[in-house]
């Protein structure tokens, strides 16, 4: 046997210099910049040659550590790093070739699911730099950014970068804001917009796209609304008004828990319905629920009707004080339809209750017919119709003597 020590293969010629060329080429930047550069500039606008080289050069560069310059050069045409390609920008220059670069992103994605995070980071990043672009150039991110958040492939919380002072201050972040919404509202709707951006936070914050000495509810609706983003103006209007209830029904149970009296309730709940806009509808709903939530019911049902008058009728003075229409009148009466059906131990209880809201004239006789007749909910129905029929006859009879008394005289 030999003693000789085997030998281990070793690397050279172009063997050797094509390893040395891999190697930088997955370790270096800007190596890794040339090959991303050069690849995209081969394939051409081609949307399969362009995702079937992104999807290969995975596997030989590496896209996991350099994620950040992979979207600069993919998201931006390289503009930060001062590489401008004019292949990438023409590539975007329209509304399709935008959707057409938003698949290459999806499909990359879905192929390197780790690149997910750095993207989401990627857009971050270049929102805060909006300034640094041509208005031309704002407008094609816009558009690929209202893209991906349609389909799914950005969060909405990357709309938090709009909400930089600089951007604010001059302007830039209201008018991207525009295309961008524009965009993705096409490629959805509005429901979709406004899921998104609750499921992330974002559905009360819009208003801070414009400085603080504009961030009213009127401003934003002209803004968006003379850029044909009524729909988007309509949200924010529902939100505020949300917004608006929330506090009220906090304030009035504390209100109510501080012992503080009813005159003072009331004058504070009218001033509040006027200064944020809440119909009467809106507040006898708030009321209601305000009153029902001020107290710990008995868990028996035979108790529970008892303590729910004895504790109505208190409080009947601030029903009252909202129900000055019909519609609030009848929209009380559903409220109570509901909350008697939705707490199974007051079922028992909804025609007692309603006969004291008749009693203490919170509810009018016209109110209770049409709610009998046609305008009830399907919620507890056959058992609520059944509970209010001798009381709606009794009402009827009533109706119908005055009526013939009338008629006497």
């Amino acid at each position: 046997m030999s003693n000789q020590k085997q030998q281990k293969p070793t690397l050279t010629g172009q063997r050797f210099k094509t390893r040395k060329r891999d190697e930088k080429e997955r370790f270096d930047p800007t190596q890794f910049q040339e090959s991303i550069v050069q690849g995209l500039n081969q394939t051409g606008t081609d949307l399969e040659a362009v995702a079937k080289f992104l999807d290969s050069s995975g596997a030989k560069l590496d896209y996991r550590r350099y994620a950040e310059t992979l979207f600069d050069i993919l998201v931006a045409g390289g503009m930060l790093g001062k590489r401008v390609m004019d292949y990438w920008s023409s590539f975007v220059s329209t509304v399709k070739h935008s959707l057409t670069r938003a698949c290459v992103f999806n499909k990359l994605i879905r192929r390197y699911k780790y690149l997910e995070k750095g993207f989401e980071e990627e857009i971050k990043k270049l929102l805060l730099f909006l300034k640094g672009f041509s208005e031309s150039e704002r407008n094609k991110l816009a558009m690929l950014t209202g893209i991906l958040l349609a389909n799914g492939s950005l969060s909405a919380s990357i709309l938090s970068s709009l909400f930089n002072d600089n951007l604010v201050k001059d302007g830039v972040s209201p008018a991207f804001a525009v295309k961008l919404f524009k965009m993705w509202i096409n490629e959805k709707d509005i429901n979709s917009v406004a899921a998104s951006l609750r499921k992330v936070g974002m559905d009360n914050r819009l208003m801070e796209l414009f400085p603080v000495n504009k961030r009213s509810y009127d401003h934003f609706s002209k803004y968006f609304t003379d850029a044909g983003l009524k729909e988007l103006s309509d949200f924010a209007r529902n939100q505020q008004s949300l917004g608006a209830r929330k506090e009220l029904q906090k304030e009035l149970q504390e209100q109510m828990s501080q012992g503080v009296s009813f005159k003072e309730i009331i004058v504070y709940g009218k001033e509040e319905m006027k200064k944020s806009g809440i119909s009467e509808q809106m507040v006898i709903c708030i009321m209601w629920a305000s009153i029902m939530g001020s107290v710990e019911w008995n868990k028996k049902e035979e108790l529970v009707t008892e303590q729910a008058i004895k504790h109505l009728k208190q409080h009947s003075p601030l029903l009252k004080a909202f129900t000055t229409q019909g519609l609030s009148e009848l929209t009380l009466l559903l409220r109570v339809q509901e909350y008697c059906y939705d707490n199974i131990h007051f079922m028992k209880a909804f025609q007692k209750i309603v006969l004291l809201l008749y009693k203490v004239d919170v509810l009018s006789e016209e109110a209770v017919l049409k709610w009998y007749t046609e305008a009830h909910l399907a919620k507890g129905k056959s058992v609520f119709l059944e509970q209010m029929k001798k009381f709606v006859e009794w009402l009827k009879n009533a109706e119908e003597e005055s009526e013939s008394e009338e008629e006497t005289d």
